[in-house]
């Protein structure tokens, strides 16, 4: 079997460990040994995201991954206010549960890139420490993020009819537009997602959970000028095909971040770990490998 096949969704399951925050249950991962990786997962599905890409990863670092407030596994309480920065909050308390007080290295995709975001600006104020920080396709400028149709009625007055409406064909038709021509969801996939996303009744909170598209908006000068001037090691390792997030983001970002490291993935769309494991998988470990050979600091790449 190919590293790179995955884990059921079954098999992920029953491998959660939980922990409380702020008496919300939340649901998480480990794995491996050595520096510690952070991965941040998107919305709006969880932590099996990285079912692909965890194994080979482990062999070479310690991985902790949670499924976030109102996400996957973790509690869904009806009429929270989510935000990006509470995400933020968790991630810093899922560390402390495990007793990890050194550098993160952090690999965020989607609404995921927005929470390390905040985490980057917490670096530049001291109040963390990474190492490096990846962003697989997501919104980080709220310039060039298209979201889908879907997204744009949740975040509209009849938002929370439209989660109880949204069903197992919506999400089919949805992922087909964001994922690339050639790289589709199977339909067991697409059932696997079904399952983490319905989970504790997780449709009747996409209302509030879309939320972070304005909070985005909100933070965007914070978050920007942290990207600009923290000292962190950076990669975007991009899906070109994505319509949300792909080239176009891509190119915004290399107009705004001083000498940008990126990497365009042909053909792949929204959900590179998923679509093209074995290639974010090679340019992740270039990154940490010139990462250690010059000793804190990557000369950027433009592929």
């Amino acid at each position: 079997m190919d590293s790179t096949d995955g884990i059921a969704l079954d098999t992920w399951r029953a491998s959660a460990r939980e922990f409380y925050f702020r008496g919300k249950r939340i649901r998480y991962w480990t794995a491996g040994e050595g520096d510690p990786l952070l991965l941040i997962h998107g919305f709006p599905t969880a932590s099996w995201d990285w079912h692909k890409v965890w194994q080979p990863l482990a062999a070479r670092y310690r991985l902790i991954a949670c499924d976030m407030l109102g996400f996957g596994y973790s509690a869904k309480p009806r009429g929270h206010a989510y935000s990006l920065i509470e995400q933020a909050d968790l991630q810093h308390a899922l560390l402390g549960e495990l007793g990890i007080d050194s550098a993160i290295h952090v690999l965020a995709h989607d609404y995921g890139d927005s929470v390390a975001q905040e985490l980057l600006a917490r670096h530049c104020e001291g109040r963390i420490t990474l190492a490096s920080c990846v962003f697989l396709n997501g919104g980080l400028f709220p310039e060039t993020h298209h979201p889908v149709r879907v997204q744009k009625l949740l975040l509209g007055p009849f938002g929370f009819l439209l989660g109880r409406l949204f069903s197992r064909r919506s999400l089919g038709k949805t992922f087909g537009r964001v994922f690339g021509a050639q790289t589709q969801p199977s339909e067991s996939e697409l059932d696997d997602y079904w399952r983490l996303i319905t989970e504790s009744n997780g449709p009747a909170v996409m209302h509030r959970l879309i939320r972070y598209m304005p909070e985005r908006v909100a933070q965007r000068e914070r978050w920007v000028t942290a990207m600009q001037r923290c000292s962190v090691p950076l990669r975007v390792i991009d899906g070109a095909a994505d319509p949300i997030s792909g080239a176009h983001m891509v190119a915004r970002y290399r107009e705004l971040i001083p000498a940008p490291d990126t990497v365009l993935l042909d053909q792949i769309g929204h959900y590179p770990q998923v679509e093209a494991p074995e290639q974010v998988l090679e340019h992740y470990f270039d990154f940490r490998t010139r990462l250690e050979s010059v000793g804190g600091a990557v000369e950027p790449t433009g592929l």
